[in-house]
C-alpha cells in the first residue's frame, strides 16, 4: 500500500519564497549531514501541507558548489516528502528554447566534480538505477498545469549540470549542443541522485532564462540578463506550482523507479553494517536498513 503523498517544492534561482497561501511557518530542520540551505518553509493550500526550500538560500547566499544537497533531501524526507518538483533557472542550448520558456526534464547529464553525490559512502554502499531519473507521473502533473495557464513550455529534454558559478565557454556551450543537450544549469546534480537514493519522487521544470553564449544574434550571458527573465518565470512558477498542488494525487505514481528503488541498491552484508551508520542513514534508508537488519 502506497504511503500518504506529501509534496515538497526545491526553488531554485529566483523563486526564493511562496505567496499567497493560506498559513505558512518557516521551521528549522536539523539532519545528520549538516544544515539544509535554509528553513523549510510549511504551506497550507486547503487540506495540503507542502514543503518548500530555496536552494541557495533567501537573498541567494549559496554558490551551486556549496549547495548541502543532502541536508535538504533529508529534511524533506524527515517531514514525509514523498514527491519533489525541482523549479530551476536555465540556459538554453537550442535556437527553439526561447528565454521565459519551460522544459519538463526528463534526462540529464552530469558534469559536476567537487560534490558529495550519495549518502552511501560510509560503511555502506548502495547502487541505484538513474536510468530514468525523473519521475513520470510528477512530470505529467507539471505539463497539465503548464498547459492550463497556458505557459510556453517543452515536455522532454536533457539538462546538462555544470559545476559553476561561472558561466560556459563558448567551446563548451557548442560542445554541449553537439551532445544533444537542450539546457544547461548547475544544481540538479547531485539532487536528483539524492532523492533517488531517499526513495523520492522527482521531476525538475527548468525555466529557460538565455542562450548560454552559443547564440550568435544574443549577446553572451550575465548576471543583469539572467535576472530580467527570472522575475516573469518566478511569477509562472508559482502559478504552475498552486496549481500543480490541486492535482498531483490525481497522477498516478504506482510505477515510479523510485519507488522502493533501495530494495535491490544495498550491496553491503546486513552482519557489516554498523549502528552508527545505520543512524545517519535513518530517514534515509530506515525502511530497507530496519528490514535487512532485525
Amino acid at each position: 500500500m502506497m504511503k500518504k503523498r506529501k509534496l515538497g517544492i526545491i526553488g531554485g534561482s529566483g523563486l526564493y519564497k511562496m505567496e499567497g497561501f493560506e498559513k505558512t511557518k518557516w521551521k528549522k530542520i536539523n539532519t545528520p549531514w549538516g544544515k539544509p540551505s535554509d528553513e523549510i518553509l510549511l504551506a497550507s493550500v486547503g487540506k495540503e501541507e507542502i514543503c518548500f526550500i530555496p536552494r541557495h538560500s533567501r537573498g541567494h547566499k549559496i554558490s551551486p558548489t556549496n549547495i548541502n544537497f543532502r541536508a535538504n533531501i533529508d529534511a524533506m524526507k524527515q517531514l514525509g516528502v514523498t514527491d519533489i518538483i525541482s523549479v530551476s533557472a536555465v540556459g538554453s542550448l537550442k535556437e527553439n528554447l526561447e528565454p521565459g520558456k519551460f522544459v519538463i526534464v526528463d534526462q540529464f547529464i552530469d558534469r559536476t566534480f567537487s560534490r558529495i553525490k550519495t549518502f552511501f559512502d560510509d560503511e555502506i554502499v548502495a547502487h541505484v538505477s538513474m536510468a530514468k531519473p525523473t519521475s513520470p507521473g510528477l512530470s505529467n502533473c507539471c505539463k497539465a498545469a503548464l498547459k492550463e495557464l497556458n505557459i510556453s513550455h517543452q515536455v522532454g529534454g536533457t539538462y546538462i549540470v555544470m559545476e559553476g558559478p561561472q558561466f560556459s565557454t563558448l567551446a563548451e556551450s557548442n560542445l554541449y549542443r553537439s551532445w544533444g543537450a537542450d539546457v544547461i544549469g548547475m544544481t540538479n546534480m547531485p539532487e536528483a541522485k539524492l532523492a533517488r537514493e531517499a526513495e523520492i519522487r522527482y521531476s525538475t521544470v527548468a525555466m529557460v532564462t538565455d542562450y548560454d553564449c552559443w547564440h550568435p544574434d544574443h549577446d553572451e550571458v550575465d548576471v543583469n540578463m539572467v535576472i530580467q527573465t527570472l522575475i516573469k518565470n518566478a511569477s509562472n512558477a508559482q502559478n504552475m506550482i498552486k496549481e500543480v498542488i490541486k492535482t498531483f494525487k490525481d497522477f498516478s505514481v504506482e510505477k515510479d523507479p523510485a519507488n522502493d528503488c533501495l530494495d535491490v541498491a544495498i550491496i553491503t552484508e546486513p552482519k557489516l553494517r554498523t549502528k552508527k551508520t545505520i543512524k545517519k542513514l535513518i530517514n534515509i534508508a530506515g525502511r530497507v536498513l530496519k528490514k535487512n537488519n532485525q
